[in-house]
C-alpha cells in the first residue's frame, strides 16, 4: 500500500514514465543496452539484502570473524547474481515483424523476434505488455498477456497481444522484458518502446438491411436453368468442353448414358452490390461504421464484387472489388475513418 497520496504519486509516475521514455527512443528494432537495462532487488532479494546487513552488523558488533566471512560469502554470491543477471538482458536485441488488425474488443497480436549473440543461451525472460497487467477477459478470467522464454539461444519469435477498446488507432505499450535468474535475488528489466502502430476496426454489427438486400439478389438469379437446391446447387448443364475440371461433370448423367454435360453453378448472393453510408439504418456515426464493416466481412467471405461508400466519397472514387483481401482493405479504411 502506498505511503504518499495519489495526488503526489500521479506526478511522480508521469515524470518517472518520461524519463524512461526518453532512455529508450521508439523503434521497431532495438538492442538493450547500458543505457536502457535496469536492475534491482527483487522481492525475494530484499530479504537477502536484510540478511547481509545484519549478518554485517552482528560480526562488527561481537567481533565473530565467522560471521563477517558469511557476510563477506553472501556479498560474493549477490555480486555474482548482480552480473549474471544483468547478462542476460544486456545484448538481446528485440524486432518488431507484424502487427494485426483487428476488431474493437479483441486484442491485436504483435509478432516480436527476439536475437542473442551470446554463446551462453538466456534463460527466464519474461515479456509482457504492461498494459495488459491484470486485466480480464469478458468471461471474468486472467487473460494469457504474457510470454516466458525458459532458453534462449539464437532468435525466436513469439506473438503477444494487445487488448483493444476503441475503433482508430492504437498505439502499442511498452513491452517490458524482465528477469531474475539465476538464484532470485535480483530483478534486472528493460522496457521497448516501438514506432509502428496498429489499426482498430468497429465491432461488425449486425442489421437488417443486409438481410433483405440479400434476398432482394436472389429473386434476380435466372429462372430459365435448372436451378436446384442442395449441397450441390447449380444452374444449368452445358455439353462437356476438352480441359474443363472433371470434378464438375454431372456423372450421374454419364451413367444414363446421356453424354458428358458440366454443371454451371449459381451465385447465391447475386451481382454487384454496394454498401453506402448513407443507407446504413443506425442512427449514430460508430453504428454506421459497424455495420458496413458487418457488410464488408460478409461480401469478402461470400466472394461477391462490391464496393463502400465513406462520407468522403463519391461514385466516381468508390473502388470496386471482391474478396477477403479486398474486404480487408475496407475494414482499414473504416478504421481510419474520421
Amino acid at each position: 500500500m502506498s505511503l504518499l497520496p495519489k495526488a503526489l504519486t500521479a506526478p511522480i509516475k508521469s515524470a518517472l514514465s518520461r524519463w524512461l521514455a526518453s532512455r529508450a527512443p521508439k523503434s521497431d528494432s532495438t538492442t538493450l543496452n547500458l543505457r536502457n537495462v535496469y536492475i534491482f532487488f527483487s522481492r525475494e532479494g530484499m530479504l537477502f539484502a536484510v540478511l547481509l546487513v545484519i549478518t554485517f552488523i552482528a560480526g562488527i558488533n561481537y567481533g565473530n570473524n565467522l560471521v563477517l566471512g558469511l557476510c563477506f560469502y553472501l556479498v560474493s554470491i549477490w555480486l555474482i547474481s548482480f552480473h549474471v543477471t544483468f547478462a542476460h538482458i544486456s545484448g538481446l536485441q528485440v524486432r518488431l515483424l507484424e502487427v494485426t488488425m483487428t476488431e474493437a474488443g479483441s486484442p491485436v497480436w504483435v509478432t516480436l523476434q527476439l536475437n542473442s549473440d551470446s554463446r551462453q543461451p538466456r534463460r527466464q525472460l519474461l515479456l509482457e505488455f504492461e498494459q495488459l497487467a491484470n486485466k480480464k477477459t469478458k468471461n471474468g478470467t486472467n487473460a494469457p498477456h504474457s510470454v516466458l522464454i525458459t532458453r534462449l539461444q539464437g532468435e525466436q519469435v513469439i506473438r503477444l497481444p494487445v487488448q483493444t477498446y476503441n475503433r482508430g488507432q492504437l498505439e502499442l505499450p511498452r513491452l517490458k522484458i524482465k528477469t531474475v535468474y539465476p538464484l532470485g535475488i535480483m530483478r534486472a528489466w528493460s522496457y521497448v518502446y516501438f514506432a509502428r502502430t496498429a489499426w482498430v476496426y468497429p465491432k461488425p454489427e449486425v442489421f437488417d438491411w443486409q438481410a433483405k438486400y440479400a434476398i432482394a439478389s436472389l429473386e434476380d438469379l435466372p429462372t430459365g436453368g435448372q436451378y436446384r437446391q442442395g449441397q450441390d446447387d447449380f444452374e444449368r448443364l452445358d455439353s462437356y468442353v476438352e480441359g474443363e475440371s472433371l470434378a464438375r461433370v454431372s456423372w450421374g448423367h454419364v451413367a444414363r448414358g446421356q453424354g458428358m454435360l458440366t454443371k454451371h453453378f449459381a451465385d447465391p448472393v447475386g451481382h454487384e452490390q454496394t454498401l453506402d453510408y448513407a443507407d446504413m439504418p443506425a442512427a449514430h456515426h460508430e453504428q454506421k461504421l459497424a455495420q458496413l464493416a458487418y457488410g464488408a466481412l460478409t461480401l469478402g467471405q461470400l466472394g461477391v464484387p462490391f464496393q463502400m461508400r465513406l462520407p468522403s466519397d463519391t461514385p466516381a472514387t468508390a473502388e470496386m472489388g471482391n474478396g477477403e483481401s479486398f474486404a480487408q482493405a475496407c475494414l482499414l479504411r473504416l478504421a481510419k475513418a474520421p
